[in-house]
């Protein structure tokens, strides 16, 4: 039976076949997510549906058994049946025990206030068929960067509840409205909220955490005028006083974590010249338009995060934004991200080694940039096409 509203589950359809759902006919598309299982499938997911940011988006999967190189089409999407549900800021994520999270949010509008986090995921995810758990909603917000495991094997997951815009819903969750973590101590079975930061002029939030070494947690949030950050003592339950920290970035998502070799990896923006004010930006519509963009940069840094002295050129292109990053156990890092998300609509991937940001190019055996993930078309769909919702995945 069709579930309407957002506390309802999205299904997950398999190889879906209607032509809305096709590379030939989406209409844009971006925010994307990797990760990479444990027999070397790299998956990359983001989200689409419709003209714009709007209800009736639905996420789409993609899968890659050659590091990279050749790309199925669409092999999951995931829908609400309410048309009205916004299925949307995909991430996936491997955990310690090698199963393949999938998380992706559900809101009534651009932002209904309370929004929800769900996940379902995949014990089999290198199989021809992989078999995905029943959908959960894990947390109030939005998630959409990957958790972080704590050295005594603690889950964080990064929700937010948006500060930044009017929700068009009452939910009584002002108390929330923070960059929020959220804690299993119970490797996801169980997951509740904890405590969350109050940064100044954050902007949708985005944000991420990273252990340090010396035992404090480092939350770095997505602000209008750089990257905020604020620090925890107590495992995340209760947080500094928020503040701009001394990495800059344009107004857009980065990404943040630790190496196997103990150095921290930054995905983010670097020389990207001006960025648009708050005020600027908060006379715009929902979906923005925004400066600085460009020079997407992989960063090492040797200190916990103080400077940042190695880098790494991605792709130097305008509006590249949004990404993620997933690391094999060779070592080889896969970045994702978006470009010109309704004109070429390309999302894209770079490959390379911690070896190749020391020495500043692409040295290494099969690195490689700019390789092309998907591109969505924007052409019309046939006249009478119905959405078909065959194959649907079973939940295990």
């Amino acid at each position: 039976m069709p579930q309407a509203g957002t506390m309802s589950p999205a299904r997950i359809h398999s190889r879906p076949t209607g032509a809305r759902y096709q590379d030939a006919h989406r209409k844009w598309q971006g925010i994307p997510s990797i990760e990479r299982t444990r027999g070397g499938r790299l998956y990359v997911n983001w989200y689409s549906g419709k003209e714009t940011e709007t209800g009736g988006n639905f996420v789409v999967v993609t899968t890659s058994d050659d590091d990279g190189t050749s790309w199925d089409g669409p092999r999951f999407v995931v829908e609400h049946d309410d048309p009205e549900v916004r299925v949307y800021d995909p991430c996936l994520w491997r955990d310690p025990h090698d199963r393949l999270w999938m998380t992706w949010n559900q809101s009534r509008d651009f932002f209904d206030g309370r929004i929800g986090v769900w996940v379902a995921t995949s014990d089999n995810p290198d199989d021809e068929e992989p078999v995905w758990s029943a959908p959960r909603r894990i947390a109030n917000g939005i998630m959409m960067n990957k958790p972080t495991v704590l050295s005594d094997g603690t889950w964080l997951l990064p929700a937010a509840i948006w500060a930044c815009h009017t929700p068009t819903e009452e939910h009584q969750l002002q108390a929330e409205r923070f960059s929020n973590a959220y804690v299993s101590t119970d490797e996801g079975e169980t997951i509740s909220y904890l405590g969350g930061a109050d940064v100044p002029n954050r902007s949708f939030d985005e944000h991420m955490i990273v252990e340090r070494r010396d035992g404090r947690l480092w939350m770095l949030v997505r602000c209008f005028d750089g990257v905020g950050e604020s620090f925890s003592d107590d495992g995340g339950r209760t947080w500094s006083p928020g503040r701009r920290s001394h990495i800059d970035g344009p107004c857009s998502r980065f990404h943040i974590r630790r190496l196997p070799s103990g150095r921290l990896l930054m995905i983010n923006h670097a020389d990207f010249g001006d960025r648009r004010s708050r005020e600027e930006i908060e006379l715009q519509g929902n979906v923005k338009e925004w400066k600085g963009r460009t020079n997407l940069t992989a960063f090492l840094s040797d200190d916990d995060g103080d400077t940042w002295p190695h880098r790494l050129p991605l792709d130097d292109r305008e509006d590249i934004s949004y990404p993620d990053a997933a690391v094999g156990p060779d070592g080889r890092i896969h970045v994702v991200y978006d470009h010109d998300r309704f004109g070429d609509r390309g999302v894209y991937l770079a490959r390379f080694t911690e070896e190749d940001i020391l020495a500043g190019r692409m040295d290494s055996a099969d690195s490689a940039a700019r390789l092309l993930v998907n591109r969505a078309l924007a052409l019309p769909e046939p006249g009478g096409d119905a959405p078909a919702r065959v194959g649907t995945a079973a939940a295990g």
